[in-house]
C-alpha cells in the first residue's frame, strides 16, 4: 500500500520535467503546454470529491484495482496523444484517477487498528512523499534517454502491476456506508459555510502550493536558457535536491503542536519568500538555484503540515469531509499555479515566474497576519 501511494501520486508529477519536449513535439508555446500541468492538477482536485466518497459505498479492493486500471488507460492515452487537445484530456483523466492515495490512507488506518494506526499512516505518507519527489527525477531521465511518450507507457505499466498486486494481496473490504453518496456530496458544499475557518485555512495553503507549482512547472524552461543549457534530465534531478526539504516535516508538526499552526505557517511564508528572492537575484548560478529549491520545498512542507493539522482539528468527527475540502482547495491552488506560472514565463521569463511566486506568497502572508487567521 505504501508503494501504491507513491506510484499513484507520481502520475501527477511526471509531466513537469517533460513539458519543454512536449512543446517541441506539438509545436506549441510555453503557455499552451503549461496547460498539461494545469489539467493534471485540476483533475486531481476534481477527482477527490468524485471518487473519495466511493470508499464508503463500494467494496474497496475492487475500487482500488479499477482506479489503477483507469489510471493506466489514461496514461496510455497520453502516450498516444496525437494533438495537444488529446493530451490535455488524458492529463485531466490522469489527475482524476490518481487520487488513490486518499483512498488508501484511511483504509490503512482501518486495517491497522488503533495500536498501529500512527506508524502505518506514517509509512504510507513516506511513500506518498517519495512518489512526489522521485517522479520528476525518473521522468526527466526517461525523457532524456527515450522520450516523453515512453514515460507515460512506463507509468501505465506500473499502474497495471499495482492493480493486480492489490487484488491479490488485499483482503475483501466491504463498504460501510454511513449515509448516501448524494448526502455526502451535498455536505461538502455546506461545510465551508458551517466552518469558515476551514475554507480560510484551505485557501491559505493553496497559495503556498500555487507558488510551489509555478516554480516547478517552469523550471525546465529556465534550465534550457543561458547560462545552463540543461535538459529534462537535469530538471528532474532537482527533485532529489528538493527531497532535503522533507526533513522539516517532523519539526513543523511538533512546533505546530507547541506554538500553533499560524506560527509555523508564518515562518514557512518567510522561507518561501526568501527562496523566490534567491531565484531572482542569484538563480543564474547553480548554487543559488539549489539553495532556493531546498528552501522552497522546506517552506512548502512546513506550511502543508501546519495548515493540514489545523484543518483536521476543526471538526474531528468529520475528518474525511474536511480533508476532502482541504485537498480540493490545495490542488486548486496547484492548478492556478501551473496556469499562471506558464503565463508568467511567456510574458516575463524568469522574472515573471519569480514575481508570480512572490504574489501568491504575499496573499498567504496577508491572510496570516490578520486577526481572523486564528492560532
Amino acid at each position: 500500500m505504501t508503494v501504491a501511494c507513491g506510484v499513484a501520486v507520481a502520475n501527477i508529477y511526471y509531466n513537469q520535467p517533460m513539458l519543454a519536449e512536449m512543446a517541441r513535439s506539438f509545436h506549441v508555446s510555453v503557455h499552451q503546454i503549461g496547460l498539461v500541468a494545469t489539467a493534471t492538477q485540476a483533475g486531481y482536485a476534481l477527482g477527490m470529491p468524485l471518487f473519495i466518497p466511493l470508499g464508503d459505498f463500494v467494496e474497496r479492493r475492487r475500487l482500488l484495482a479499477l482506479m489503477f486500471a483507469a489510471a493506466a488507460a489514461a496514461s496510455v492515452a497520453a502516450a498516444m496523444a496525437s494533438s495537444l487537445t488529446v493530451l490535455l484530456i488524458a492529463s485531466l483523466l490522469i489527475g482524476m484517477t490518481s487520487v488513490i492515495a486518499q483512498l488508501l490512507i484511511p483504509l490503512a488506518a482501518e486495517l491497522a487498528g488503533n495500536e498501529r494506526q500512527g506508524s502505518v499512516i506514517g509509512k504510507l505518507l513516506s511513500g506518498l512523499l517519495l512518489g512526489i519527489l522521485l517522479a520528476r527525477t525518473v521522468s526527466g531521465v526517461v525523457a532524456r534517454q527515450l522520450n516523453w511518450r515512453a514515460m507515460f507507457l512506463i507509468a501505465a505499466g506500473l499502474s497495471l502491476v499495482l492493480s493486480l498486486i492489490l487484488v491479490v494481496m488485499l483482503p475483501p473490504i466491504p463498504a460501510r456506508p454511513k449515509s448516501s453518496y448524494l448526502a455526502f456530496m451535498r455536505s461538502l458544499f455546506l461545510l465551508p459555510r458551517q466552518v469558515p475557518a476551514l475554507l480560510r485555512t484551505a485557501i491559505l495553503s493553496s497559495m503556498f502550493f500555487a507558488a510551489f507549482i509555478a516554480f516547478w512547472t517552469t523550471l525546465v524552461f529556465y534550465l534550457e536558457t543561458p547560462p545552463y543549457h540543461y535538459g529534462s534530465q537535469m530538471a528532474g534531478m532537482f527533485g532529489l535536491i528538493g527531497a532535503t526539504g522533507a526533513l522539516v516535516a517532523p519539526w513543523a508538526g511538533k512546533m505546530s503542536d507547541r506554538r500553533g499552526p499560524r506560527f509555523v505557517a508564518r515562518i514557512a511564508a518567510g522561507i518561501c519568500l526568501s527562496a523566490f528572492l534567491i531565484f531572482k537575484l542569484v538563480g543564474w548560478q547553480l548554487w543559488g538555484l539549489i539553495l532556493g529549491v531546498i528552501l522552497l520545498d522546506a517552506g512548502t512542507q512546513a506550511a502543508q503540515v501546519s495548515n493540514q493539522s489545523r484543518a483536521l482539528s476543526l471538526m474531528p468527527e468529520s475528518r474525511n469531509r474536511t480533508n476532502t475540502i482541504y485537498m480540493m482547495c490545495y490542488f486548486g491552488g496547484g492548478t492556478l499555479g501551473s496556469l499562471l506560472g506558464a503565463w508568467a514565463w511567456e510574458k516575463g521569463q524568469w522574472t515573471g515566474v519569480c514575481a508570480a511566486g512572490v504574489a501568491f506568497l504575499l496573499i498567504a502572508g496577508g491572510m496570516l497576519w490578520t486577526p481572523e487567521a486564528g492560532k
